[in-house]
């Protein structure tokens, strides 16, 4: 039997997969996809996560705002949001962090926001999945205000440059890549190169990022495999040592039952 992989950021809850959600959680398993995260990006959205992994024993969930959504939590959401981080089947606070390529809510809103997130974070005692672009100068930052050893959690979609990785491996923080690297000419291929298989993980980020073959269709948690592949492929290594690890890795960070 193929080793399992752990497809490690997801959004299955969103209306693409409306039509078809069995059918896609059976072909994940048929591509011994043993488990998926489905995270959260608002209330609701967070809400949807937690409802799927109450139906789907594959499915566990993340409760967060991303940096999009920043300007629309209100106190009330957080609060509710707090409240589902308590459930069992939520394993992460993500996905959080800052975004200023579109700026669609205002920086200084989404920095007061992530703060609180990591703070809650710290609180709970859960892992982070932290969402950064253009914003890595903020981003290490804040975390260094925060000022806290033994951050856990991972940088998901990893898509800055190897000085920006190598700051993250140091505060801890565990790696993630999706299908850009199977990209032709991914700017992202050296640097997973460059972080140690110890501290990486797969994810498709689905809908979004389908990697090659499949590049701008609707993705898939099958398709980690992709993503898996071309990691082993550059880094020289066998693809079941790499789902091996990655999975140990995904497991140990999230503390999955598997």
């Amino acid at each position: 039997m193929p080793p399992f992989l752990i497809d490690t950021h997801t959004h299955l809850d969103f209306d693409r997969y409306d039509n078809d959600r069995d059918e896609v959680i059976r072909r994940a398993a048929e591509a011994f996809v043993a488990g998926m995260l489905t995270i959260g990006v608002d209330y609701p959205s967070s809400l949807a996560a937690v409802r799927l992994a109450e139906e789907y024993e594959q499915i566990y969930a993340a409760v967060g705002v991303h940096p999009h959504d920043a300007n629309a939590m209100d106190d009330e959401q957080f609060e509710n949001l707090c409240r589902l981080l308590e459930h069992p089947q939520v394993v992460a606070v993500g996905e959080v962090g800052l975004d200023y390529h579109y700026d669609y809510s205002p920086r200084d809103v989404q920095r007061r926001v992530f703060r609180r997130f990591l703070d809650v974070a710290w609180e709970m005692q859960k892992p982070l999945i932290i969402h950064t672009r253009e914003a890595d100068e903020d981003m290490f930052s804040i975390l260094r205000e925060k000022s806290r050893s033994g951050w856990r959690g991972v940088f998901h979609c990893f898509s800055s440059d190897e000085a920006a990785a190598r700051k993250v491996l140091d505060f801890g923080f565990h790696i993630s890549f999706t299908g850009n690297i199977t990209f032709k000419n991914s700017r992202s291929v050296p640097v997973m190169k460059n972080v140690p298989i110890e501290k990486m993980l797969v994810e498709t980020d689905c809908p979004f990022m389908a990697p090659e073959p499949y590049r701008g269709r609707r993705n898939e948690p099958a398709y980690v495999v992709h993503v898996a592949g071309k990691i082993a492929k550059e880094k020289e290594l066998s693809f079941d040592t790499v789902a091996q690890i990655t999975t140990q890795n995904a497991i140990r960070l999230f503390n999955l039952p598997l």
